[in-house]
């Protein structure tokens, strides 16, 4: 069996995702099984009250449509995954599952409040039992 990578996308700042799998297709090679994935913050129960029915499922359509387009752009094959959760969290359970070798994330300049709470790949780098290579 391949190496699996996990890819995960902030569809938010999807402009960073071909060089994501740029070096994901580096560190895993040719035979590398790649895994393109969003996660779908979950929403406060009050406020999906508010929602019309189906609105999570269209959200997750959405990312499933929009991580395809990615995959298709930078001439990958790549199975897309889209959950829902805390993305942290999400991502750290799809590497898991799947026995990940490494997750390729991306990075932002921290924030006032990435210092109290912590950022998504500060979570993943610390939590991971798999290697995690960290773009800026």
């Amino acid at each position: 069996m391949s190496d699996t990578i996990i890819v995960p996308i902030d569809l938010g700042h999807a402009e960073r995702a071909g060089l994501m799998l740029e070096t994901a297709r580096k560190l895993g090679g040719d035979q590398a099984h790649l895994v393109l994935m969003n996660v779908v913050e979950d929403v406060p129960a009050y406020v999906a009250a508010q929602l019309p029915d189906g609105f999570i499922d269209m959200r997750k359509d959405e990312a499933r449509a929009e991580l395809g387009k990615i995959a298709e752009a930078a001439g990958v094959d790549a199975e897309i995954e889209v959950r829902s959760g805390q993305a942290s969290t999400a991502i750290l359970a799809a590497a898991e599952e799947k026995k990940a070798r490494v997750i390729v994330i991306a990075s932002h300049r921290p924030g006032f409040g990435d210092y109290f709470l912590g950022s998504t790949a500060a979570r993943v780098v610390r939590h991971a039992e798999c290697s995690v290579f960290v773009l800026r």
